[in-house]
């Protein structure tokens, strides 16, 4: 590993430190460099991998309802079933973006019946802003609270498909109305279903059912995927996603006893062949084509023409993403305040792409060459000759894959150090299978095979994956 050159911050604010939490603080502490990992690849390196259902609108679920004014302010120790209202008042739009406007004044309560159409364990939200400081029951079971100067704590519920069963919400302030979300948290795949119900990857969970967030990796996303913060859940493509930093950052994380840094420099749909291609690398000739070098344009054209260049580049990808990448590091002090007075070294690569390279043949059947290239050119750039390097294979469809997806998927195992194929490799470079890790759309949150059908499991057990080959790599040297 390489040194990089320490920039130093001359004053850090007291009010910086201060701001940082008590649990946050301990990584800011010590001298060691911190260990930088600068992860890269096309969408499911960005993140596809679904955290929750997400929730919706409550409305057509939500049968009868009826609100009843009570006298007074709402008074704990009154039993309001039995008392008698000043009140009472048919809902006919209840949820939705314009549900009926409740009486105002005295205690309000929502009475009324839920019917689901999907069996599940499901998490009620209701109420917005000043409305959500209320008590909600399903089925005489408390599935929600929320007291004026507390935090709101849910407990799911299991519903089934068409059983109509009672719900009561009481409102604990004169802010009320029928606003409210409704999640189904077991949906196959997502990280909630897997970590929550399936009890896998304990360590993502606190005692309380939060997503922990360690405080001695950071992550920063550039491109996209542009999260800055703790190593937590929602460092993927959208705030409900992650991607492989989440189980690779856990596993280096646990390793070393310096802080880490994840940089993770990614984009969607990009092509080793055309997009990420590495400066240096050279034109060549496919089937009566002439396929482009770095910094030509267009992608291919018929051998003996004279191409006109489009609104694109080979490797302007690899100049976007790693150029952002400089950016950071070379103003590392003041992107990362946290880490000051200690600087940074380059502590290893990871790479996970190909999805785009199965679609043509040329891009296959060079694949294995432009990988050997990023390697040693991604080395080069970021003055790190020996950082080890990770890789992980493609894996659509697992173990039934075929055709130029085969291809890229051996030419991604071809480089890997223990082959003997690049003798210069062993003991720096180690690529891990996935097909174990693929998932059907049947057991996974969508049906987009192009994005492991966004199940979380999967991109859990990839990072999981990157993240023992690099320390097995580490531990090598």
């Amino acid at each position: 590993m390489q040194n990089q050159a320490t920039f130093r911050i001359v004053v850090i604010a007291t009010a910086m430190i201060a701001a940082l939490s008590p649990h946050t603080a301990s990584a800011v502490e010590g001298t060691k460099p911190v260990k930088v990992y600068i992860l890269a690849g096309q969408s499911n390196m960005v993140g596809i991998g679904q955290v929750t259902g997400a929730g919706s609108r409550w409305g057509a679920e939500f049968l009868d309802p009826v609100v009843s004014v009570y006298a007074g302010s709402y008074d704990a120790t009154t039993d309001y079933d039995k008392a008698k209202p000043t009140k009472t008042m048919s809902l006919p739009a209840f949820g939705g973006v314009r549900p009926t406007p409740y009486p105002s004044g005295g205690t309000q309560i929502v009475r009324g019946f839920i019917r689901i159409k999907t069996t599940g364990v499901y998490e009620l939200r209701p109420g917005y802003g000043g409305s959500t400081h209320n008590i909600m029951e399903v089925d005489d079971q408390e599935v929600y609270r929320k007291e004026p100067d507390g935090d709101a704590t849910h407990t799911p519920i299991k519903l089934t498909a068409g059983a109509k069963v009672s719900f009561k919400i009481t409102y604990l302030t004169n802010q009320a109305n029928g606003l409210g979300w409704i999640a189904r948290i077991d949906i196959p795949g997502t990280l909630s279903t897997v970590v929550k119900q399936d009890g896998k990857f304990p360590y993502l969970i606190d005692k309380s059912g939060r997503w922990t967030e360690r405080n001695d990796v950071w992550y920063k996303g550039v491109v996209t995927a542009g999260a800055n913060k703790w190593l937590s859940v929602g460092c993927g493509a959208s705030s409900n996603s992650i991607g492989t930093e989440l189980g690779f950052g856990h596993i280096v994380g646990d390793h070393h006893d310096e802080p880490v840094l994840i940089l993770k420099a990614s984009q969607g749909n990009r092509s080793l062949a055309w997009d990420f291609l590495p400066p240096g690398s050279e034109r060549f000739e496919h089937d009566g084509k002439v396929y482009a070098g770095y910094k030509d344009s267009p992608a291919s054209w018929d051998k003996g023409t004279t191409p006109e260049p489009i609104n694109w580049y080979a490797g302007k990808q690899y100049d976007d993403c790693f150029q952002a990448a400089h950016k950071v590091l070379d103003n590392f002090d003041k992107e990362f305040p946290h880490f000051a007075d200690r600087g940074y070294e380059i502590a290893g690569f990871v790479w996970w792409q190909g999805h785009k390279d199965q679609g043509n043949a040329a891009h296959a059947a060079r694949y294995e060459k432009n990988l050997v290239h990023l390697i040693k050119t991604l080395r080069g750039e970021f003055k790190a000759p020996r950082a080890p390097f990770a890789i992980a294979t493609i894996g659509f469809g697992g173990w039934k894959m075929s055709g130029h997806a085969l291809t890229v998927a051996d030419a991604q195992l071809a480089v890997s150090g223990e082959k003997g194929k690049y003798p210069e490799y062993a003991g720096n470079v180690k690529t891990i299978e996935t097909r174990d890790f693929w998932r059907d759309a049947e057991v996974s949150p969508r049906n987009q095979d192009f994005h492991y059908n966004g199940n979380a499991e999967t991109y859990m057990n990839v990072g999981v994956a990157l993240g023992r080959a690099m320390v097995e790599l580490l531990q090598t040297k």
